[in-house]
Order: structure tokens, then C-alpha cells, then sequence
């Protein structure tokens, strides 16, 4: 309910000069759906009705029967698609079947959403399902699409946790120096992000609710040009995902101040988490995982979820993931269901309380 970032999961973000609450989006729709308890167990209970599977019957040897459809929420390019297409090339690999990336984006992950969603629930199309996932309902008064209804999980692939970045001459050094400066100059410090509802920018505005600064966010449309602001000058820190970030810090040209997650990358290992630097709740990762629409059998599930739990095991899909900045997880469906309810209470409070709204 994810990532666009996720990073480059805000590329299909549209936000207007400074305006930081109000992008444009033509995904319009009669339902809106609302945080309560029903809503609060839907992830868990599908996720358990996947988990509960009979054993191997002629439909799991039979499925699948034509090219598995992976539908990505963004254009080609950027951490959601290259994630997918590692972990379809892989699967093809190792099953000798044919899966399909299909690019659909467009109105924050909106269109390829809606269009998971009203797919076939025979598994033969599935959604890369990221942030966005989480965090649409609570950002958009209206859907024509209910997550918690319209989709049961299949498995979660991989996470990457945010990273603070700074210009490499900046004088922010730390987590402790950026709230310092944050209070000093209270309104204006700057902070850039691949546009207004992503995990990057709800990762300032967790930030700000937790240290009780006040930074002016700066929505762009990508995570690019906001890096290419932060290092020219014009604006002073960017919240981004790893996956986006990390050719930028290799590069030299932006520094990294803190991992937003639960502990350091392997290819960033002298860059501190946020937890080490006190703030222990600091934990925003833009993930992936795989949805299929409700009703989809539950041998398919169980054929995707034991394929690709398979595949990150491997040391070789591991080590490709952690040179992306990315962290393989795996697990049952019902894991990824709760994980998934999880992120969705959580950022909703943070909505609520930044006031944001997207149309």
C-alpha cells in the first residue's frame, strides 16, 4: 500500500512551483475509503487466507499457463521498474516461464494501480506494489480503487531505506546539526523530493513531527531534478531512496547524512542510521513487494510466493540487491499483509497531521 520510491517512485508525482500539499492528479473517483477497524484487519485476514493453501492440486501444476503480466506503477527506468526486472528476469530464469513488465504510470501510481486492480484474479497479472499503496488512500479523497479490498498480498521482496542528503560542501553533518540548524532558522531550510505524497516527502514531514522543526518542502517531478538542485545550491537537504541516491554519493557530489532504516547499508558502511543518531523511530523505507487482484487462487499465490522466496535467498539476487541499496526480505503472504497494514496506519497519522491532500 509503497516507493514509489519509492526516489524514483516520485516521478509520476505532479507538483506545481512550491506548492507543497496540492499536485494535480486526474484519478478522480465516487468512493472514499476511511481508516477503521474493518479496514484495520482486511491485509491481515487476506494475507491469512493466502497462507491457509491446500496442498499441490492440478491448478498449481497447471498455473502458470500463459506469460505472468507484473504490473509497474511508473515509466520505465528508477528503483520500482529495476526492481521488477531483476526479479522477473530471475524467475524466468529459474522457471522457464514468461513474465511481462508492463509500465503503467501515471497520476502518483494511480493508473497502474487501478489497473492491477481491475485485472483478471486468475495470477496471471500481479502489481509491483510499493508506498503508494499505503499511503493513496489517505492521500487522495477519492479512489476507484479500495487496496485492502481490491488486492491480497503475494509476497514482500525488498526494502530501501530513505537517505538524508546534503551538498558535499554542506555544513550539515549530522542528523543533530540539521535539527539545530532547523530551529535556528525556523521555515527556512529547504528540503527537496521527487514530488508532494512520496515516501521521501513523507519522510520530511515525519521528521519535522518528531523534532518539531518547520522546513519548506520543494516538490519536484522526479527525484533528478531535485538532485540536481540540491547540488547546485538551491536547495539544502533532499529525502530520498537509497536506490535513487546512492550513484549521486558514490559520485562525490552529495553526501549522505543518515539511513533511515534499521541499519547501514553495505555499500554505505561509514553512514550512520537515524536510530544511531537518537532517533530511534526514524524508519522509512520505500519497499516492493508483489499484489495480486482478490480472488486470485490460492495455489497461484502460493507458485509466486515459493518462486520468489526462492530467488532472494540466493546469494547472487542478495548481493544485486544490496549493490542497489536494497535489502531482499521474503516471507509468507500473510507477513506482507500485516506489513502492509502497518504502513498504511502509520503514514496516515503523519497525513493527517501535515494536512496533506492530493487531488
Amino acid at each position: 500500500m509503497a516507493h514509489p520510491s519509492c526516489g524514483d517512485i516520485s516521478a509520476d508525482r505532479e507538483a506545481t512551483g512550491h506548492d507543497r500539499h496540492r499536485p494535480r492528479d486526474p484519478v478522480a473517483s465516487a468512493r472514499t475509503p476511511t481508516l477503521t477497524a474493518a479496514r484495520a484487519a482486511a491485509w491481515a485476514a487476506a494475507g491469512l487466507a493466502a497462507a491457509i493453501l491446500a496442498p499441490a492440486n492440478a491448478q498449481a501444476q497447471a498455473f502458470p499457463a500463459k506469460p505472468v503480466t507484473v504490473i509497474v506503477p511508473f515509466a520505465a527506468g528508477g528503483g520500482s521498474d529495476n526492481i521488477a526486472r531483476l526479479i522477473t528476469n530471475r524467475l524466468a530464469e529459474r522457471t522457464g516461464k514468461t513474465f511481462i513488465v508492463d509500465n503503467r504510470g501515471g497520476a502518483g501510481t494511480n493508473i497502474g494501480n487501478e489497473a492491477a486492480a481491475r485485472a483478471a484474479a486468475d495470477g496471471h497479472t500481479v502489481l509491483l506494489a510499493q508506498f503508494t499503496l499505503a499511503a493513496n488512500p489517505h492521500l487522495y479523497p477519492t479512489l476507484r480503487y479500495r487496496p485492502e479490498k481490491d488486492f491480497i498480498p503475494v509476497v514482500h521482496i525488498a526494502n530501501a531505506p530513505t537517505v538524508l542528503v546534503v551538498a558535499a560542501g554542506s555544513p550539515i553533518s549530522s542528523v543533530a546539526s540539521l535539527a539545530a540548524q532547523a530551529r535556528a532558522k525556523a521555515g527556512k531550510l529547504n528540503f527537496g523530493s521527487g514530488g508532494a505524497g512520496t515516501s521521501v516527502h513523507l519522510a520530511g514531514e515525519l521528521f519535522q513531527q518528531q523534532t518539531g522543526t518547520d522546513l519548506q518542502h520543494i516538490p519536484y517531478k522526479g527525484s533528478s531534478p531535485a538532485m540536481a538542485d540540491l547540488i547546485g545550491g538551491q536547495i539544502e537537504m533532499i529525502f530520498d531512496t537509497s536506490t535513487s541516491a546512492l550513484p549521486h554519493i558514490q559520485g562525490g557530489k552529495v553526501r549522505a547524512v543518515g539511513i533511515a532504516g534499521p541499519q547501514r547499508l553495505k555499500v554505505l558502511p561509514t553512514v550512520p542510521t537515524f536510530a544511531e543518531q537518537g532517533h530511534k523511530d526514524f524508519d522509512v523505507p520505500a519497499w516492493y513487494g508483489l499484489v495480486a487482484p482478490a480472488g486470485t487462487p490460492p495455489a497461484a499465490v502460493q507458485w509466486l510466493n515459493t518462486e520468489v522466496n526462492a530467488i532472494l535467498k540466493e546469494p547472487a539476487m542478495q548481493s544485486r540487491l544490496d549493490a542497489i541499496g536494497a535489502v531482499a526480505v521474503g516471507g509468507a503472504p500473510a507477513a506482507f499483509g500485516d506489513f502492509m497494514q502497518a504502513q498504511s496506519t502509520r503514514w496516515a497519522k503523519v497525513i493527517r497531521t501535515a494536512h496533506i491532500t492530493l487531488e
